[in-house]
């Protein structure tokens, strides 16, 4: 994911186009987003467009990168077990994808017998400076808020640039029965 911001991070950081703030340069972002084969029909049917406060399509791949990290890493602490690690290498759309895949392989292998125990497991992490909470207070109050503060995120992305997704979309299935 690192090489995937520092793709980013050149758009920045580069000279100002004249009349522009330093974080806004539509030329080079449009330039950038139509040099990928699968944006640039989009770019071109609908130039000028720009998801506010980005300046790269792969923004929404590291949202959803975000999103299976946070996944990934909550239900290896919740079972007692070592999150795999990934490079963070992926620079096309078909290597999110193998990633994404292999997540869902890793989740599929996770069995209710995985999570005996968890609400009451203790979860630290390095960044919490010694500090610990319970499996089910770390998955409410962290790995839930975390993960659907990238979802949404992503779900604004696309809907933003015009993908019919909504509400429904979002919540998925539901337990609906008639009484």
């Amino acid at each position: 994911m690192a090489a995937l911001a520092c793709r980013c991070a050149r758009h920045v950081r580069g000279p100002r186009q004249a009349g522009s703030p330093a974080w806004f340069r539509p030329v080079a972002i449009a330039a950038h987003l139509a040099s990928d084969p699968a944006l640039a029909p989009l770019v071109k049917a609908r130039p000028g467009l720009r998801v506010p406060g980005a300046w790269d399509g792969f923004e929404l791949a590291i949202r959803a990168v975000l999103g299976q990290q946070i996944t990934v890493v909550a239900a290896a602490r919740l079972a007692g077990k070592e999150a795999p690690k990934h490079a963070d290498t992926e620079q096309t759309v078909d290597e999110l994808r193998l990633r994404l895949r292999a997540v869902v392989s890793y989740l599929d292998g996770f069995t209710a017998k995985d999570f005996e125990g968890a609400a009451t497991r203790v979860i630290t992490q390095p960044r919490w400076e010694g500090k610990v909470m319970t499996g089910a207070d770390y998955f409410i109050e962290h790995a839930q808020p975390n993960f659907f503060f990238h979802i949404a995120h992503a779900y604004a992305i696309l809907r933003h640039n015009g993908v019919s997704v909504g509400k429904r979309d979002y919540l998925g299935a539901l337990s609906q029965r008639l009484p």
